[in-house]
């Protein structure tokens, strides 16, 4: 039996919990007149009392009491909701189904799971309050995104336990398993981030732009601002904003290596860091400099996922791993950094995946890290040859000369670190 001070812990707790959820909800029909309402903060935090002490009282009882109890609760709020629904013509359900919410969570905390169910009322609160928020982004969702989701749920949820989880092939190099892991990963942080730049970027300007769309690709925020750079005379802020994008490539890259093989942090973060912030600094100087010389323009990239690209990046991620595991075994690490480079033409995600993978079981973590280092300053330094294709080699010198010295740093750091 619990003593004195524990039944009022709980009890207070599941007070808190109905003081909460009616305080939103009392907000949100603040304007309703005394009485229409069906529920508001104290019949909310009567709720919140009457599950807490529903609970204690079974544990006398038996659970049926708590089930029995829910279950009276419930069907006066249904037919409470029934009533208004009636003479209001109000057919929303949120309030009846939040009484519910808060029952079952008072309930919660007074078994002594305090942390959780609090934890849970703080989201049922943010996501009671955000309905705005909410309906504006439904609004702005297009069916196609809808299909992209759907996909991105099929190929991760349903497909990817199919997989066998071994490796085939040659030096066992290919495992599908791990693969089709790493294609949902890359897939997933260009969901979010082609999210992040259509519904906060574009009306925040190119620097924000920049920013989010680095986290869909840096590749495609390139061509569009080299497009976008053709009609101005001033090219400083699109350079910057090209920068800035690359910049967040490398914390593409420490993500990647932290979800596959955390060990190679400790020696790859320096080099990163170090090409992070000269990249994003001389880009802000850039852009900073170019700002005021003309409007920002609104980028538009294609939904980073369709089933056809997955696809493809899988292919080569299964290329770039048989390719890490041949050069290592038939060449040692010269092969690991000349393949590092030539995939950083391409592509950095796969390499980083492939040489993180291989650096849990045959590679050297200092050769993955200069592997890494390598691809992405490679990489780097190609939109910088990117942006000059379309706007012209003379024009973009500042940006490949910036690019170029904004990367020594790292390559270094990390050279030092593979000498020491």
């Amino acid at each position: 039996m619990d003593t004195e001070f524990e039944i009022i812990i709980k009890l207070l707790a599941a007070l808190a919990i109905g003081l909460l959820i009616g305080i939103e909800r009392g907000w949100s029909g603040r304007k309703e007149e005394e009485g229409v309402r069906v529920a508001g903060l104290r019949t909310f935090s009567l709720l919140g009392l009457l599950g807490g002490i529903c609970a204690i009282i079974s544990v006398e009882l038996g659970d049926w009491f708590l089930a029995a109890s829910f279950l009276a609760v419930s069907l006066m709020i249904v037919a409470g909701h029934v009533l208004e629904a009636r003479t209001s013509g109000d057919l929303g359900t949120t309030t009846a189904f939040s009484m519910m919410l808060t029952f079952a969570l008072s309930a919660w905390a007074a078994m002594g799971f305090y942390n959780y169910a609090l934890a849970t009322s703080v989201v049922a609160v943010a996501l009671l309050g955000m309905k705005p928020v909410l309906h504006k982004w439904l609004r702005n969702i297009e069916i196609e995104e809808i299909y992209a989701g759907i996909k991105l749920l099929i190929i991760s949820v349903i497909l990817l336990p199919l997989l066998p989880n071994r490796g085939f092939g040659p030096w066992e190099s290919l495992n599908p398993y791990w693969i089709w892991l790493m294609v949902v990963l890359i897939c997933g942080i260009s969901f979010v981030g082609y999210f992040a730049i259509k519904h906060i970027g574009n009306r925040m300007g190119t620097l924000v732009t920049s920013i989010t769309g680095g986290l869909a690709s840096s590749t495609a925020v390139t061509l569009s601002l080299s497009q976008f750079a053709k009609e101005f005379p001033a090219k400083s802020m699109f350079m910057g904003g090209v920068m800035i994008a690359s910049s967040i490539m490398f914390i593409r890259v420490m993500v990647e290596v932290a979800i596959v093989n955390p060990l190679l942090l400790n020696d790859l973060w320096l080099p990163v860091t170090l090409m992070f912030f000269c990249v994003l600094g001389g880009g802000y100087w850039l852009w900073k400099k170019g700002v005021y010389k003309q409007a920002d323009p609104d980028l538009q990239l294609d939904n980073p996922f369709k089933l056809t690209m997955a696809i493809k990046f899988g292919l080569l991620l299964a290329i770039i791993m048989f390719l890490s595991a041949a050069m290592l075994n038939l060449f040692g690490d010269r092969g690991i950094y000349v393949l590092s480079v030539i995939s950083g033409l391409m592509d950095v995600d796969a390499i980083t995946l492939s040489l993180s993978r291989l650096a849990l079981d045959e590679l050297s973590h200092d050769v993955a890290v200069m592997g890494i280092v390598l691809a992405s300053a490679t990489n780097t330094v190609v939109k910088g040859f990117i942006f000059a294709f379309f706007v012209g080699m003379r024009e973009s010198r500042q940006l490949i000369t910036l690019l170029i010295l904004a990367v020594i740093p790292g390559l270094i750091a990390a050279f030092i670190s593979l000498l020491a």
